[in-house]
């Protein structure tokens, strides 16, 4: 079962216990520890050691940087920087997960080089080469959030590690929980679509072929929800034909107008009783034996059926 790699990149000779526990602390979690003196790079000869060590880095998934008062081994490869700034730059490059950890009193420091950086004979006490602060200080310069915490013991360093990789699985659970939502939904929306384009293919197809599919088709009719919403009427409206709806419109006050009397391009009208208001219809919903014709909500507009008057207007 592939593992977690962790390369662990500090100075040597000043860390080796932090190194030595880091080391016990990652093979207790059961994650890969890379470490160059534990025999964990494969070194050849086809190109400079550094070049062997970039490339293990970019086949980890977290770089461990820690920072102490040494500034370490001159890079072959790019002089005037150390092997630790070229590993950090890799994984950096490569978009590994960098936690970056520096000794508290190089730390302290810091805030006063950043003072008196431009000020020249000006000695450190906690570090061997003010580089080392030139290193911080592109640290902090990264546009990047990488985390960057202080320490005084390995202990710090273990405890800020094991809290934060315990977040990153929680994350990781979370993300994969919310995977599955989504592939759930993506799913849902599929068969919802394709259950829309059988709707339509069966409307089309059998509307006027098949009974159970036009009594369905009916019962959902969209000018029952439209004349529910003018009429501001509290129960289900439901009628099948002319009749049946003008019998309902007379018992809520509502009496047919003549033809004479329609708005130009109306169907039918009704106006109210002892009011100014009237209900426009400018669609022939029934047929010629003044049956409720079918239509989908796909078919229907809501423009075709109107309440105007002194009270209300609606374009």
């Amino acid at each position: 079962m592939a593992k977690p790699r962790v390369f662990v990149s500090s100075t040597f000779y000043d860390l080796r216990q932090v190194r030595e526990d880091l080391d016990r602390f990652i093979t207790e979690l059961g994650y890969e520890a890379v470490l160059h003196e534990e025999g964990d790079i494969a070194y050849g000869k086809d190109s400079p050691p550094e070049g062997y060590v970039h490339r293990e880095i970019e086949m980890c998934d977290i770089l461990v940087c820690v920072i102490g008062g040494r500034y370490g081994t001159e890079s072959q490869e790019q002089p005037g920087a150390s092997i630790t700034q070229l590993e950090l730059k890799t994984a950096l490059e490569n978009q590994v997960q960098v936690f970056i950890f520096i000794e508290q009193s190089v730390h302290s420091e810091y805030r006063t080089y950043s003072i008196n950086k431009d000020t020249a004979g000006i000695k450190y006490q906690f570090v061997d080469d003010p580089r080392i602060y030139n290193f911080i200080e592109s640290i902090y310069s990264l546009p990047r959030n990488n985390p960057i915490t202080s320490f005084q013991t390995a202990y710090d360093i273990v405890e800020f590690l094991r809290s934060q990789w315990a977040g990153l699985f929680q994350r990781f659970l979370q993300d994969q929980k919310r995977l599955q939502e989504i592939n759930a939904l993506g799913e849902m929306k599929s068969v919802a679509g394709t259950l829309e384009q059988l709707v339509r293919f069966l409307t089309e197809e059998r509307k006027d072929k098949d009974d159970a599919i036009q009594q369905v088709l009916l019962a959902n009719h969209p000018v029952f929800h439209r004349f529910q919403d003018l009429t501001k009427t509290a129960y289900r409206v439901f009628f099948s034909d002319e009749e049946e709806l003008n019998r309902w419109l007379k018992a809520r006050r509502w009496t047919p107008l003549p033809e004479t009397a329609y708005d130009d391009g109306s169907y039918r009208e009704w106006i109210k009783r002892d009011s100014e208001q009237y209900i426009r219809l400018t669609e022939p919903i029934f047929d010629e034996e003044r049956k409720l014709k079918v239509y989908t909500e796909d078919m229907w507009r809501d423009s075709w059926l109107q309440l105007l008057g002194d009270l209300y207007t609606e374009e």
